[in-house]
């Protein structure tokens, strides 16, 4: 087994700024930092969750008899592959990119068969891969930690700590009021009862596991990542007996500054007063209805506050 493997995993409710944190820890000189949502789900992936969450976000599952080549195909990391084989309907194709997938697959299994099957290993294998295929990546020689992000794997926390014993998962959450008025903004928006499910289950489990795993399951809010990105990202760091960088105070991709955080996601600005201006986009109506969906989790992220505050005053 890869016991030795280190993985930052990050989750986030859909538009609760975790493209925004894994943005910011983009270029940290200890990190390999996933250049896109890693979304390491596969098709077999089938419990309670599956009908409420794309199981391309999920911690995988894979077929007793497969092979390490089998395996590689069936994890599903749908941003990367479309980027890597067919770039013109990506949307990230305007930055570039040298990493073909024929080659990491090749890696991939090379990892596997010297480790062995098992769903640690065939994830280790992954982001060690991805970056060994990634030629054009900007590395600093000192990076020990593999970061990935997929939204909403929270949910499978305890399958990816006790499957690996160095991995840390670190949760984003974001006030819904917010999150809700930027998920309105999709192509096909889920429902507010919807959205506020699946926002509300994120954060159950979030806190549930954080009591099982204190020392390796942590969350931030988005608003804290936005004020003092450096601060409150490198806490989460210290703990994980890493160092604080500069690198933590602006968004980038391979270590390229970001102007604005979009296609990675639908935040464009990560500030405070963009944070605000986005939840008063909803109607009076709207923000109460949502307040009623997440009372119980409004005063422990300290958001009552800014419904009051912010948000009331505004829709008046």
């Amino acid at each position: 087994m890869t016991s030795d493997f280190r993985l930052l995993m990050l989750s986030a409710m859909y538009e609760n700024g975790g493209n925004t944190t894994h943005r910011f820890l983009d270029g940290h000189p200890q990190l390999y930092v996933y250049p896109y949502e890693s979304q390491p789900g596969t098709r077999l992936v089938n419990d309670h969750l599956a009908s409420m969450f794309p199981v391309k976000y999920r911690w995988p599952s894979f077929a007793l008899d497969a092979s390490p080549a089998e395996d590689y195909k069936a994890i599903i990391d749908e941003e990367c592959k479309v980027r890597a084989l067919t770039p013109k309907v990506s949307k990230f194709r305007h930055m570039p990119f040298d990493f073909a997938d024929q080659e990491r697959q090749k890696l991939y299994v090379e990892h596997v068969v010297r480790t062995g099957r098992s769903r640690a290993n065939n994830m280790a294998a992954f982001f060690q891969a991805t970056f060994e295929a990634w030629k054009d990546y900007k590395r600093s020689g000192r990076e020990v930690v593999h970061v990935g992000y997929s939204p909403i794997i929270v949910v499978d926390a305890e399958k990816i700590l006790t499957d690996m014993p160095n991995a840390h998962v670190l949760h984003v959450v974001r006030n819904p009021w917010s999150a809700y008025a930027d998920t309105k903004k999709r192509p096909v928006p889920h429902s507010l009862q919807h959205y506020m499910l699946g926002w509300t289950l994120n954060q159950y489990h979030a806190l549930m596991y954080k009591e099982k795993f204190p020392d390796r399951l942590h969350i931030v809010r988005a608003e804290d990542v936005m004020e003092d990105p450096k601060k409150t990202l490198g806490a989460v760091l210290e703990k994980m007996g890493l160092e604080t960088s500069d690198t933590l105070k602006e968004p980038t991709w391979n270590g390229e500054k970001l102007e604005e955080i979009f296609p990675w996601g639908t935040i464009r600005k990560a500030t405070p007063e963009a944070n605000i201006a986005t939840a008063n986009e909803l109607s009076k109506e709207e923000k109460e209805a949502i307040a009623a969906y997440t009372f119980q989790y409004l005063d422990t992220f300290d958001y009552r506050s800014i419904f009051e505050k912010k948000l009331l005053t505004a829709a008046k």
